[in-house]
């Protein structure tokens, strides 16, 4: 699946395209920055940076440096308090949360409970688990300037879970006058209350994002903890630089040009790991899910059989083969919300893990009525993790009778396209492809993929499905686990039914670091910069 030049001419362009990179952020910087500086590459360039306008986990870990949260969840998967402690009335139905002394916005500004109210709403308009959460709430008010009352219509037992959830939407809080931008348009300036402060000047989307020490940030003080604990900054900088090439990224890594790279390529691992001077880890133990998304509102996938026809095309293998291609990183997994789970279950799955059902997908695409409308495959071809789905299944897409158009772009691009709902000849699409980590697809109220809301509130794609949305309702008002697993198993089955998504196997990524860098944290959200440190 993936080419690569001979050695020389390979090693000649990687230098090259550094040295370009090395240039680009120079002329950008006519001050060479002062103290410890952390230059990484993540997985993608950052061009959203309204952590709450999209679900890219690349504007997450903006996010995360630039704001902060009400509370946070630790290794041991419990809620902690972060910006903010909480109080639970007898009868279940008011959460009261006190701010903490100390915080401040990046303007100087001291947090009020009014601007956390207004980023509560303004996150939970657009998030899964936050949309819920709203439908059980009376109301959210700030009843002093430090104090946040939610009173609920009925106990609801995940509102703790919700607000301090690790990964997209983080219910990141900002300024009152931000948040109250519409969540389908995006903020018009980075103002947080984090450990880092962004840096607008030097932003190139393209070329790297600039993040520097916030000096006036309070830590809490217990120890990091994934997402919760003391977000301590041990750096004074922190760049991330966009290298779209994996070669020259790990050249660069190798080299010390660069710290930090989060996403290694497989195939080059074994160069990497010998390498005395490097770490490699999985700071993700949890891994992630990749999968397929249809669009719902245009032809062909409107049609639910249509829909069926092109799932039973699709095998988990030739996909994780193509993407990993090492039996450790990767594993076939038919359940929705993760294998070796309390809600795990391979109901409905059967032809995605064995890879069984392309004659089977002939037959029903020849029985849907499909008319030969092409298939629009949005393909990024700047993300590691995301370049051999598309091309896999449009190939078991044509082979099992689909006309597909294949439609090479980037990433980014595909976060901002795949926000349309015009008809594919108008600039839409009719499926991409994308990767959860663990913790986001867990259970049937955080998986925001599985919703079905349709065009009002739902995921990219729109599913609409009411039985879904009933039987997340169902979920959310039970407290037995045995209850939750058989609802969790009538979800799967019904979103196979309708191929509300189509899950396409489950893998783990290594990152690594110079051995310079210490206090690198795990969790479901990573990477996170504060409580590294960096030595000369």
């Amino acid at each position: 699946m993936f080419h690569f030049m001979r050695r020389g001419s390979r090693a000649f362009a990687s230098k090259l395209a550094l040295s370009v990179v090395a240039l680009s952020v120079g002329l950008a910087s006519p001050v060479l920055a002062a103290g410890k500086t952390i230059t990484a590459v993540m997985h993608s360039d950052l061009r959203i940076i309204d952590p709450i306008f999209t679900t890219a986990y690349i504007t997450r870990d903006h996010g995360y440096m630039v704001y902060d949260t009400l509370v946070a969840t630790d290794s041991n998967f419990k809620i902690q308090p972060q910006m903010a402690d909480w109080k639970i009335s007898d009868d279940k139905l008011t959460y009261t949360f006190t701010l903490r002394d100390g915080l401040k916005w990046h303007d100087g500004a001291p947090v009020t409970a009014e601007d956390c109210v207004a980023s509560l709403k303004r996150w939970a308009a657009v998030d899964g688990m936050g949309q819920k959460l709203m439908d059980f709430t009376a109301s959210i008010e700030a009843t002093d300037a430090k104090t946040i009352t939610l009173k609920l219509k009925e106990p609801y037992g995940l509102v703790l879970d919700s607000i301090g959830k690790p990964s997209s939407r983080v219910a990141f809080m900002m300024p009152k006058r931000l948040a109250e931008t519409p969540p389908d348009k995006q903020i018009p300036e980075q103002i947080g209350s984090g450990p880092f402060k962004f840096v607008q000047s030097e932003f190139q989307p393209g070329v790297k994002a600039v993040y520097v020490k916030n000096t006036d940030y309070v830590p809490r003080k217990e120890p990091a903890s994934w997402t919760s604990g003391g977000k301590v900054v041990k750096v004074d900088r922190v760049e991330w630089i966009t290298m779209p090439d994996s070669q020259t990224a790990v050249n660069a890594l190798q080299s010390g040009d660069i710290d930090f790279m989060e996403n290694l390529p497989y195939d080059m691992l074994p160069v990497v790991e010998a390498n005395k001077e490097l770490t490699v880890e999985v700071s993700n133990k949890f891994g992630f899910q990749t999968l397929g998304r249809m669009n719902f509102l245009h032809p062909p996938f409107d049609n639910v059989k249509v829909r069926r026809a092109a799932f039973l095309a699709m095998n988990q293998k030739d996909v994780l083969d193509a993407l990993v291609g090492n039996a450790k990183y990767q594993k076939i997994c038919g359940a929705f919300f993760i294998c070796d789970t309390p809600l795990a279950t391979e109901v409905g799955a059967e032809t995605l893990v064995k890879g069984s059902g392309m004659a089977e997908a002939k037959k029903a695409l020849a029985e849907s009525g499909y008319d030969g409308t092409p298939v629009v495959v949005m393909a990024p071809g700047d993300v590691t993790t995301l370049k051999a789905q598309p091309i896999v299944a449009a190939q078991l897409l044509r082979e099992a009778g689909f006309k597909v158009d294949l439609q090479a772009t980037d990433w980014q691009t595909v976060v901002s396209r795949r926000a349309s709902q015009k008809p594919p000849k108008e600039g839409g699409w009719n499926m991409f492809f994308t990767n959860w980590v663990a913790a986001d697809v867990s259970n049937p109220i955080a998986n925001l993929s599985i919703g079905g809301q349709g065009k009002k509130g739902g995921w990219f794609g729109w599913a609409e499905d009411a039985k879904i949305e009933q039987l997340k309702d169902a979920f959310v008002r039970t407290s037995s686990a045995d209850e939750q697993k058989k609802i969790a198993a009538d979800i799967q089955k019904e979103a196979y039914e309708q191929v509300i998504y189509i899950p396409l196997g489950q893998y783990l990524l290594p990152s690594g670091w110079r051995k310079s860098l210490t206090g690198v944290l795990d969790g479901p959200a990573t990477p996170l910069f504060w409580n590294i440190d960096k030595s000369e």
